[in-house]
């Protein structure tokens, strides 16, 4: 029997009406959004339920509404009998796969969430970075890329998601520069992304630094379950380490590709994207055809899941 992999999204995967099914039919994911609102001072519910929009894409809002969607998610695969043999997330994902695993208390990570947004967009002045996502070159050549590009200002990768899809990130002008150099050298595409901050590039250490000092009066503890960490894609388990690397995490990209192949080599044969969108399915998809993927973010998908896992 092969072991199932809770895969948490990241940031963009928001939207208006996420979660609402699921805290309709269970009070334990209710109780979830109710924690929430009381450990941020807003009504978590009406704003992930309803919007709008605009407020739903600010980041220090974003990063706590989709963890705790997520978490939600987590709680009705719970109560019906799946639970995780292991778990990652991509970005503010790997607070969701650390909160499974027990490694974190709820409240604690999603008051973390919404510093951690604040820091980060704070860190770079708005319009002054940017992201692109490079469609159909090796990772070789893109760092070849970020590298030729660097005399425009800084441009690093920021997430390795799957095999020709990498994400760029840094300055503005740099970013352009080196998406028309990808373009040059071959690639299908280079996309600018709509974020509010150029994340996961060294411009980031700011953050970083600033998230660190919260994190010290934050309890963390060894995972239940192995939970594999962005910044090395490999199992994580000492709480200091966990600390370090949620720091690091911050303006060192995302190795989710890696993360994937290290879960299938645990013996992880089914994918469960828990919260939001599809975006991680697509990426585990494009990395491997032998595993099962699924996502569960509403009742209908939740009951399709159950289906084949039960099937």
């Amino acid at each position: 029997m092969g072991k199932i992999a809770f895969i948490f999204p990241g940031q963009g995967a928001q939207y208006a009406g996420m979660g609402q099914q699921l805290a309709q039919r269970y009070a334990e994911a209710d109780e979830l959004f109710k924690a929430a609102s009381q450990a941020l001072g807003y009504d978590m519910a009406e704003l992930c339920f309803e919007g709008p929009d605009e407020m739903l894409k600010q980041t220090e809002i974003t990063q706590p509404a989709i963890f705790t969607v997520s978490m939600a998610c987590a709680k009705a695969l719970e109560l019906n009998g799946i639970v995780p043999d292991m778990a990652a997330g991509l970005s503010l994902g790997e607070y969701g796969a650390l909160t499974a695993a027990d490694a974190m208390d709820f409240a604690d990570a999603v008051k973390l969430l919404r510093q951690r947004g604040r820091f980060m967009q704070e860190a770079v002045p708005i319009g002054q970075g940017a992201m692109a996502a490079i469609i159909g070159l090796d990772k070789e050549t893109v760092e070849q890329v970020c590298k030729e590009a660097s005399e425009y200002g800084v441009v690093e990768p920021a997430n390795y998601n799957c095999p020709g899809q990498i994400v760029i990130s840094g300055q503005t002008a740099a970013v352009q520069k080196a998406s028309e150099m990808a373009k040059e050298k071959g690639a299908k595409r280079a996309v600018m992304l709509e974020v509010s901050a150029p994340f996961h590039c060294s411009l980031l250490k700011p953050a970083g630094e600033r998230l660190a000092e919260v994190l010290k009066g934050v309890n963390i503890k060894k995972p239940a379950i192995p939970v594999i960490a962005n910044v090395t894609a490999e199992e994580v388990s000492e709480p200091e380490d966990i600390r370090r690397l949620l720091i690091e995490q911050v303006s060192s990209p995302v190795r989710w590709e890696e993360s994937v192949r290290a879960m299938m080599e645990m013996g992880a044969d089914t994918f469960i994207e828990v919260g939001p969108g599809k975006a991680l399915s697509g990426f585990v998809k494009k990395i491997s055809r032998d595993v099962k993927v699924m996502n569960v973010d509403n009742v209908q998908s939740l009951e399709s899941a159950l289906e084949q896992l039960k099937g």
